[in-house]
């Protein structure tokens, strides 16, 4: 199975699999180790018991991961064609669960320009504001506290916005993929991957 890293098109859908895949096998191993040891034993008390108790541990870890992002809602094929269709030189992120103490945000594309961030959501149930806030304050605590923040939930508007990010871009000559290859770990991330962080 082909990697699809955190941001690129496809990666909550290729999150899914993956998370059911190791569920059901961290699942079928801790089983397959109790049901040895009832089988040796003939009881439950046996060092077998211990070792698949401690296989539940992954195993409800991983469960919830998996419930996670099969709840998660992911950018559609209709809108990353036509969100490509006015990227140009924009350096777009997709697929963010941003996670709150309460609730999730689920963005489905993300750009970072100029003291900009620029997001989208599908999610008819998405707070816009309270989004909007809460990436402010997240933002803001690695640096970047003069940024505007917003989130559209009209795909056709936020490609308006997209066309003039795009013209912003191209008037100062900036390379958003360059700002990301030229960071230097161990410095202050980006304000672009400091969005990738902050999401699962």
């Amino acid at each position: 199975m082909k990697r699809v890293y955190k941001g690129d098109f496809g990666y909550i859908r290729h999150g899914r699999k993956v998370a059911i895949i190791r569920t059901a096998i961290c699942l079928a191993i801790t089983v397959g180790i109790f049901l040895t040891g009832l089988l040796i034993h003939h009881s439950q008390k046996s060092v077998f018991s211990i070792i698949a108790a401690l296989g539940c541990l992954p195993t409800g870890w991983s469960a919830v991961n998996m419930i996670m992002l099969i709840k998660a809602k992911e950018c559609s094929e209709r809108d990353h064609q036509r969100i490509m269709e006015h990227a140009c030189g924009l350096l777009i992120h997709y697929d963010h669960i941003i996670t709150s103490y309460d609730k999730n945000f689920y963005v489905n594309a993300s750009t970072v320009l100029d003291k900009n961030i620029c997001c989208y959501s599908a999610d008819q149930n998405l707070d816009t504001l309270d989004c909007e806030k809460h990436i402010k304050k997240m933002v803001a605590q690695s640096g970047y506290a003069s940024y505007s923040i917003k989130v559209f939930d009209d795909i056709d508007k936020y490609c308006d916005r997209l066309d003039q990010l795009e013209q912003l871009r191209a008037n100062k000559g900036i390379d958003p993929f360059k700002i990301e290859d030229d960071w230097v770990p161990g410095t202050v991330q980006t304000p672009a991957s400091v969005l990738l962080s902050i999401s699962l």
